[in-house]
């Protein structure tokens, strides 16, 4: 009786804080503290009730007793793609300012249900937030469904964002919209190798230059983000302990050096660097690196070049985990997602070549 009389309260609570519906929210609430609850990916517990996460890909998942699904998300957190036990994604839009509350599924079979929910694009300046779920009323969460024991942390840019992947023309600009993380090689190469993964990544960022900085690089680059739990806020630092993949993937240097005036002597002392850093968060797992599709064949010749010569030393110094793959480029055959950004299609074609590749490395048939 008392659970039942909490929940109403919250449930009323969170109807008047947030304004968001006209009529009282009906159900059981479940906090984002439900030792139920999944996350994968960085996420920040701050304030345990307010979960925030700003990468794209970041999971949170669950199973309930119940024929319905409700979810809380501050207003204007963004997009997620959303799967009811394991059926065909689909998008979830908290986009409006008033809009904190969204329904997931209405008319189940009574019983047992899974959701996995992924937050797909770059949050860096709508500072999403979970703020829980409302069941039938009387239904909890139950034992959450087992995760992979396989897990992979993708690093890149924009292509590994999915910038433009929803999009069909190349002159078109970035929008969230358009913007899928789910529907891009990272994504889709987890699923085939059974694994759960992360993406530290966002659109624009280098090695050690963003896309058409000065020559001299920038500060806010990779390396100077890597070590912190929410992009672009450097308050709390990730505990990497909490995420220790078997296999990192680095897909840097399209905008350090897609632009005129790089200084690559400059991208290499900071790709060495940043290798060293990766290594020493994970020294069990194999790390590969790799260049993307979109730069013109000379500039990726350079980066293809130092990226071997890395890779060369790496083993030399005693590193054997430490492999490299090249993206075939994309010609155009298979469209152009928003701002020349690799389709819908392309993103496909590249997991083909990854999945390839990765499978006898990691043996993970």
């Amino acid at each position: 009786m008392k659970s039942r009389l909490f929940s109403a309260m919250v449930a009323m609570l969170l109807t008047m804080s947030l304004q968001a519906q006209t009529l009282p929210l009906k159900g059981s609430f479940v906090s984002p503290t439900d030792k139920n609850i999944q996350y994968v990916g960085r996420v920040s517990f701050a304030n345990p009730e307010r979960p925030r996460f700003n990468f794209p890909g970041t999971q949170i998942i669950a199973a309930f007793e119940g024929t319905s699904l409700k979810m809380l998300a501050r207003p204007e957190t963004g997009y997620f793609m959303a799967q009811i036990d394991g059926g065909e994604a689909f998008k979830v839009s908290f986009n409006a300012p008033r809009d904190s509350v969204v329904t997931l599924a209405t008319a189940l079979t009574p019983g047992r249900h899974t959701v996995k929910l992924m937050y797909c694009i770059e949050g860096l300046f709508r500072h999403p937030e979970f703020w829980g779920f409302l069941l039938d009323e009387g239904c909890t969460l139950t034992t959450p469904p087992t995760q992979s024991g396989r897990k992979i942390e993708f690093i890149g840019n924009s292509i590994t964002c999915g910038y433009g992947v929803e999009s069909t023309k190349k002159e078109a600009p970035f929008e969230d919209e358009t913007e899928n993380h789910y529907y891009t090689y990272a994504t889709i190469t987890a699923k085939a190798l059974g694994a759960q993964h992360t993406a530290i990544a966002r659109s624009g960022i280098g090695i050690y230059r963003n896309y058409n900085g000065p020559r001299t690089g920038n500060k806010d680059n990779m390396p100077w983000q890597y070590e912190y739990t929410l992009f672009n806020d450097h308050s709390e630092r990730w505990d990497f302990s909490r995420w220790q993949p078997q296999l990192v993937c680095i897909n840097l240097g399209t905008n350090d050096l897609s632009t005129p005036n790089f200084d690559i002597k400059l991208f290499e002392k900071n790709y060495r660097d940043f290798l060293k850093t990766v290594r020493g968060h994970y020294p069990n797992a194999k790390i590969v690196l790799c260049t993307g599709p979109m730069l013109g064949e000379k500039e990726s010749a350079e980066q293809r070049k130092v990226l071997d010569a890395i890779c060369q030393d790496t083993h030399k110094a005693g590193d054997t985990e430490v492999y490299r793959f090249d993206f075939s480029f994309q010609r155009g055959d298979l469209g152009y997602g928003a701002s020349w950004h690799p389709s819908y299609w392309q993103q496909q074609k590249m997991a083909a070549e990854l999945i390839a590749f990765l499978r006898p490395i990691m043996n993970w048939w």
